[in-house]
């Protein structure tokens, strides 16, 4: 065989031998290195904060209704018209109630005649009783004398007899006219009563925030008054009423300054003050959420009623200190437990020490105070969890932390307690799912 030819076979399988120790050494270093998602830790400010959607409404607002049906005849007011209290803003038909109290004028005069009728009957029957009186008294003596018969005394008493039973008819009758006055009167009150109602009057003074008739339309009072009118009292006064989830109804407090903002001012922002939050809860759809009534100002009546509040509930702040994105927390590597053990024992971190699970970032419990959102959570009080970083030479490194108060993108890490962490550092968000499944495959 010539030597070229040999010197050829003996190349190949050089480059066949170099070839499989490469394999074997990238095999043995475990192959292409992990892929990560990072982000860098640096320092910020964090605002925990509970945030509401609320409808603005007047502190106090009357509805004007009618007493008496009939038809609308005439509006005063209508839409933002601003009223003071007493003032005439609708008028009903008064046509049927002026004859409804003409008849029951009527009807009191004809009473009050009845009592004058009455009283000349009683008169005249007293008048009939002295003389039937004075006969009896006259016949009595005489009959004793035989100067009249018997008959013509027992008549007389007789005559007597009826004369007490006419005057106390009479009387009787007086005392029923009497009482047909009085039951006019008062009918004559009703009726007045009823043409007074028909004049719609403003109770309070305030601003037109509803009309809910038009003039023509006929309003039906038999089982309840119908609402012409709404008046809100005082729009420089508005009230905030937000719906509170029961998960953060614990954490709002009476008194609290918030800030809200709608859409109508984009670039403004409102200011006000939790004034009550109402025990009655609502339940929809098995969500219960609790009304936060906060109170506001609205000088400048720039607010309406109606209007959707997007309110923001300061619970604590902190500055400038060392954040950690909420993705780092949930973060957990694909390693062998073991592996993970032995890093955490590495790094000095128990065992027992676990990530916390996937979603929010835990928070540590409330500790606002009442004058600002200042304090923070003593380190042995707080929650921990644990991050994973990159070291210089790739390799991963467990580090505890304390964690004090979140904005749900980034938590605030109070205090190291395991492993090693610095402004700058690059820690793990997350890994590329489908390279790993491909890899795994």
């Amino acid at each position: 065989m010539p030597f070229g030819m040999n010197r050829k076979r003996w190349l190949a399988l050089g480059a066949v031998g170099a070839l499989i120790v490469l394999l074997i050494v990238i095999g043995a270093r475990g192959g292409p290195k992990a892929e990560y998602f990072t982000a860098k830790v640096q320092k910020g400010d964090i605002r925990d904060v509970v945030d509401l959607t609320a409808t603005i409404n007047p502190v106090r607002t009357v509805q004007v209704g009618s007493q008496v049906s009939g038809t609308i005849a005439k509006l005063y007011v209508d839409f933002n018209s601003r009223v003071h209290a007493g003032e005439t803003v609708a008028l009903i038909d008064q046509s049927l109630f002026k004859g409804a109290l003409e008849q029951a004028q009527a009807g009191l005069e004809a009473a009050r005649a009845n009592v004058t009728a009455a009283r000349a009957n009683l008169e005249q029957a007293k008048a009939k009783l002295v003389q039937a009186k004075d006969d009896y008294d006259r016949n009595g003596p005489l009959a004793a004398k035989d100067y009249v018969t018997q008959q013509a005394l027992v008549l007389s008493k007789s005559n007597y007899e009826v004369s007490k039973a006419a005057v106390g008819s009479a009387e009787a009758s007086v005392v029923q006219a009497q009482a047909q006055v009085t039951q006019s009167v008062a009918a004559v009150a009703v009726a007045q009563t009823n043409l007074d109602y028909t004049v719609i009057r403003s109770p309070v003074e305030g601003v037109v925030v509803a009309r809910n008739v038009d003039v023509g339309q006929t309003v039906a009072a038999s089982l309840q008054a119908p609402t012409i009118f709404t008046i809100a009292q005082d729009l420089t006064k508005m009230q905030l009423y937000a719906k509170t989830d029961e998960s953060d109804v614990g954490r709002v407090r009476v008194h609290q300054d918030v800030t809200f903002k709608v859409d109508a001012f984009p670039k403004e922002t409102f200011k006000g003050v939790v004034n009550e939050i109402r025990m009655n809860a609502t339940t929809v759809q098995n969500v219960v959420t609790y009304d936060a009534i906060i109170d506001l100002d609205n000088p400048e009546l720039k607010l309406l009623p109606g209007m959707t509040a997007y309110v923001t509930v300061p619970v604590a702040s902190v500055t400038n200190v060392i954040e950690i994105p909420n993705s780092a927390l949930r973060f957990h590597p694909a390693l062998p437990p073991d592996q993970i053990r032995a890093l955490y024992a590495k790094y000095g971190i128990p065992n027992d020490a676990t990530t916390p699970p996937v979603g929010d970032a835990p928070r540590a419990p409330s500790t606002r105070s009442d004058s600002a959102s200042e304090r923070r959570p003593r380190v042995s009080d707080a929650e921990q969890g644990v991050i994973w970083k990159i070291r210089p030479d790739h390799s991963l490194e467990p580090v505890r932390v304390a964690l004090g108060i979140t904005d749900h993108a980034h938590t605030e890490a109070l205090a190291v307690l395991g492993g090693t962490l610095q402004v700058g550092d690059e820690v793990i968000t997350g890994a590329p799912v489908a390279q790993g499944q491909a890899r795994g495959r």
